[in-house]
C-alpha cells in the first residue's frame, strides 16, 4: 500500500508556511488539528489537503483525514491515489457503506487493486459485499489485449523516454536521457547513431520527439538535466525546442526558453497541421507555441499538478493535452479558448496519463498511473470536445512496468512499456547499473474493438467504457481559474 510514502511526499512539497485557503489557519491561529468538516470542504489549495492529510495520518484522526481526502478527491477527481487512501481511511473507521460505496465506483471506472488480507481493511472484510469488491477488483486486474511486445532496446545506461517514427525511411527514432543521443531503430530494435550533441547543436537530455514528415523535419524537446552525462551547472535550467533535419540530422533553428527563477524542463511536444509546434514544461506546468521563431507561453494554470502528454487533431483545430492528476483537456486554436473533455466520470476515468495521441478521429491515451496501467481509445464527437466511447486497447499486460510516450506507426501505437527512470536518483545517475533492463517497446493495435457493434457488445465488461454526458461549461470547469489559462491566441 502505497498510502503513506503519498502522503509523505505531498508533505515535503508542502511548505510549513502555505495556510488554508481562505481560512489562512496559521495568520488566524486556528488549530489545524481541530478543523471542523466545514473548514476542510471549504478549502481550495490542494497542497494544504495534502499537507493536512500527512498530519491527520501521522496523528491517528482517520476522521479528519477522511473529510480531508473527501475534499481532495473532489478537486482532483481523476487520482485513483486519492480515492484508495480515502477508502482506506473509511474502512480503518469501520465505515462499510462509505467504503464499500467508493469503491464500487472504482471498479466502474476500470480499476483494480489487491485488497485480500490488507490489515486496513479488517473492519469491512466480514460481509459478502466485501467478497464481491474483491471478486471484481481481481477481475479488472487480469490482463486483457491483443497487444505485443515489437521489440527491445538494448540494456544500458541510456535512460530511453521517447521516440518518433519517420514514415518516409520507415524507421523509428529513439531519443536517450542521459546521452542526449537521438538513435534511428530498426524494426527489430537495432540501435544505429543518427544525431550526436556537440557544440553546434548544443543538444541536452532528450525527453520528447516529433515528426514533420512533409516537411522533412524533427521537434526534440532538450533540457540540460542532471541527468545527462554531459551536464554543466552553467546550464541548469536552459530548455528548449531544437529542429533538425529529419532525413540528415542536420540541426536547422533551435529555440530557447528564457531562464528564470526556476529551471526550465519542456518533457513534451506535438506538431500539428501546416507544423504548428507546441511543448509544454510538466513541471512549471505551462504549454508554448513555436511562433515568430519564439518560444510563446500559451497555457498556463496553478491549478495544475504535472503537464504529460500533448496532440493535436487532425485538423489543427484541437490542441489536446493530459495533466496527470486534473485529467485531459483542449484548446480550440481557432478561437484561442480552452475547454473540459467531457465525459461520464461514473465510467471512466482520465488521471495518470502520460502519452497521448490522436488517431482517426480518436484520442489514444496511455494511462501509466492507473491501475491497473491500461492503453485507452477514445471516441470524440464532432465537436471535438465530447468522449462518445472509450474502449481498452491492452490493460494490466505483464510488459507494462512504467510506461511513458510513444509514437504511431499505421494502426499501431508503439511505446516504452518498462522506463527505467524510477532506477535512477536524483542525482540522475543510476542505483545499481547492472540492475538496468533492455527497454520493452509494445505495440497496441489501434482498430481493436473498432467495430461500434463490438464494443457495444462488450460494453459492460471491465475495460470496455461507453461514455456520454451532458456539456460542461467549456473553461476546464474542474480547474479553479480555467477561464484564464490561455494567455494567448
Amino acid at each position: 500500500m502505497k498510502i503513506k510514502s503519498i502522503l509523505c511526499a505531498a508533505a515535503l512539497c508542502a511548505s510549513s508556511s502555505i495556510a488554508l485557503a481562505q481560512q489562512q489557519p496559521g495568520a488566524s491561529g486556528l488549530d489545524l488539528s481541530k478543523l471542523t468538516q466545514t473548514q476542510i470542504e471549504q478549502t481550495q489549495m490542494p497542497v494544504a489537503l495534502y499537507r493536512l492529510a500527512a498530519m491527520y495520518k501521522e496523528s491517528g484522526d482517520f476522521q479528519r483525514l477522511a473529510w480531508t481526502l473527501k475534499r481532495l478527491s473532489e478537486l482532483q477527481p481523476n487520482s485513483g491515489d486519492i480515492k484508495l487512501m480515502l477508502a482506506t481511511a473509511y474502512a480503518v473507521q469501520g465505515m462499510k457503506s462509505e467504503t464499500y460505496d467508493l469503491l464500487l465506483k472504482m471498479q466502474k471506472q476500470g480499476y483494480g487493486f489487491d485488497l485480500k488480507d490488507n490489515p486496513n481493511f479488517a473492519k469491512v472484510a466480514d460481509t459478502k459485499v466485501w467478497g464481491y469488491v474483491l471478486d471484481n477488483f481481481n477481475r479488472n486486474l487480469k490482463p486483457f489485449g491483443e497487444g505485443k511486445i515489437a521489440f527491445t532496446l538494448p540494456k544500458g545506461d541510456t535512460l530511453f523516454e521517447s521516440l518518433a517514427y519517420d514514415p518516409k525511411r520507415q524507421q523509428f527514432l529513439a531519443g536517450s536521457v542521459r546521452e542526449g543521443k537521438i538513435y534511428h531503430v530498426s524494426k527489430e530494435g537495432v540501435l544505429e547513431d543518427f544525431i550526436t550533441p556537440d557544440a553546434q547543436n548544443g543538444l541536452w537530455s532528450v525527453y520528447a520527439m516529433a515528426v514533420d514528415a512533409d516537411n522533412d523535419v524533427l521537434y526534440v524537446a532538450s533540457t540540460a538535466s542532471v541527468y545527462f552525462k554531459g551536464f554543466s551547472a552553467a546550464d541548469y535550467g536552459k530548455s528548449g525546442v531544437f529542429k533538425f533535419s529529419l532525413s540528415s540530422g542536420k540541426l536547422i533553428e533551435k529555440y530557447l526558453l528564457t531562464q528564470g527563477k526556476e529551471p526550465n524542463t519542456l518533457t513534451s511536444i506535438a506538431v500539428g497541421k501546416g507544423g504548428q509546434v507546441f511543448a509544454a514544461d510538466a513541471l512549471l506546468n505551462k504549454i508554448y507555441r513555436l511562433d515568430g521563431g519564439a518560444l510563446k507561453l500559451m497555457v498556463e494554470n496553478p491549478a495544475f499538478t504535472s503537464l504529460r502528454g500533448l496532440t493535436v487533431s487532425g485538423d489543427g483545430k484541437m490542441l489536446y493535452f493530459a495533466d496527470y492528476t486534473m485529467g485531459v483537456f483542449g484548446v480550440d486554436l481557432t478561437v484561442g479558448k480552452p475547454f473540459d473533455l467531457i465525459y461520464e466520470p461514473d465510467k471512466l476515468t482520465l488521471g495518470g496519463v502520460d502519452g497521448l495521441y490522436w488517431y482517426d478521429n480518436n484520442l489514444v491515451v496511455i494511462q501509466s498511473g492507473m491501475s491497473p496501467i491500461r492503453i485507452m481509445r477514445l471516441t470524440l464527437d464532432t465537436s471535438g470536445h465530447r468522449v462518445m466511447r472509450g474502449v481498452a486497447l491492452d490493460a494490466a499486460n505483464p510488459a507494462f512496468v512504467l510506461p511513458t510516450y510513444g509514437t504511431i506507426d499505421g494502426d499501431g501505437l508503439y511505446f516504452i512499456a518498462n522506463s527505467q527512470k524510477n532506477e535512477y536518483d536524483t542525482y540522475g545517475t543510476p542505483k545499481d547499473a547492472a540492475a538496468l533492463k533492455p527497454v520493452v517497446v509494445f505495440r497496441s493495435d489501434l482498430r481493436y474493438r473498432w467495430d461500434p457493434s463490438a464494443a457495444e457488445q462488450y460494453a459492460e465488461q471491465v475495460h470496455r467504457v461507453l461514455s456520454t454526458t451532458k456539456h460542461g461549461e467549456g473553461v476546464f470547469s474542474n480547474v479553479e481559474g480555467g477561464s484564464q489559462s490561455v494567455t494567448g491566441n
